[in-house]
């Protein structure tokens, strides 16, 4: 039910890119082109800067994602109260999640399906990436969520949520405001999550692409938690690469900041992991709701 249009806009501006989103959508680059030159046209603004090869929201379109957002919310809760009205859902689920997703994205959404769905029963296990992995493998959790960047072909893959992970240090830090270069990170003292982390495999890979060897950088030490890792934050002149999905609060309430890297950004997806071919009625649920 979501109008096909802004469904097409709220997939470039959640992916700030029309290639992903023609792939995600499964229609030509042009026919994305399109779709947003007709909201364009229609509300009179412009809703995309160009930055040289990559695209920024407008202040209209970071409005429009806004209401897009709320739109596409009204909807979904409008089918799924249909769908509770006319169906009965019962079981239990049981969900493996990275810590990140566990931690900052997934509590809300399990909220809101624990009001529609008081008839299942949900159990959430948390562990990093490779942990999840091993669950499902196990078969001891439904399905997964996690923030990886390796893929097996024991499983199915499906995107949940587009994130960033940042350069995140207290706001009072001796660099904070100024835009590094990447071969600055050799003279940082660092702070990164432990091995197995999918977070810490997505640095990894960002960084040799760049040429830097993050073995090579000064880790001061490796925590197993964002929690614990902001917090170290604070009282220290370290910094770390965190999700942003993790430093909202901190973000709003000015103790911690983003660092610009000059041409360095790491956008990642996080990913359900399921079980090869059909999925249960349950977890087909569960995918729609969290979509």
């Amino acid at each position: 039910m979501f109008d096909y249009r802004l469904k097409v806009f709220h997939t470039v501006a959640s992916r700030l890119s029309f290639t992903k989103a023609s792939e995600e959508l499964h229609i030509s680059q042009p026919a994305v082109t399109k779709h947003i030159k007709e909201i364009e046209t229609q509300l009179s603004t412009k809703l995309f800067d160009r930055k040289g090869t990559s695209i920024q929201l407008t202040q209209s379109g970071k409005i429009l994602y806004e209401y897009a957002e709320k739109v596409r919310n009204i909807y979904r809760d409008l089918e799924f109260e249909i769908s509770q009205i006319n169906q009965q859902h019962k079981g239990k689920l049981i969900i493996g999640a990275s810590t990140t997703v566990a931690q900052y994205i997934l509590p809300e959404i399990l909220a809101k399906f624990n009001a529609y769905y008081k008839d299942i029963k949900i159990e959430l296990l948390t562990g990093n990436t490779e942990a999840i992995s091993s669950l499902l493998k196990e078969e001891k959790i439904d399905l997964g969520i996690i923030e990886g960047e390796s893929q097996s072909s024991y499983f199915d893959y499906k995107t949940f949520k587009p994130d960033e992970i940042v350069l995140t240090a207290k706001t009072d830090h001796p660099l904070a405001g100024k835009t590094l270069q990447v071969k600055d990170l050799y003279n940082i003292p660092f702070i990164f999550r432990e091995q197995g982390s999918g977070t810490l495999e997505f640095i990894q890979n960002r960084l040799k692409e760049k040429e830097i060897n993050i073995n090579e950088l000064n880790t001061v030490i490796q925590l197993g938690s964002s929690e614990s890792i902001k917090n170290y934050l604070l009282h220290s002149d370290c910094m770390a690469f965190l999700s942003i999905s993790t430093i909202l609060s901190e973000l709003k309430n000015n103790t911690l900041t983003v660092i610009d890297i000059k041409n360095f950004s790491i956008e990642r997806d996080f990913h359900f992991i399921l079980p090869k071919g059909e999925q249960s009625e349950l977890i087909e649920l569960f995918l729609r709701f969290a979509e």
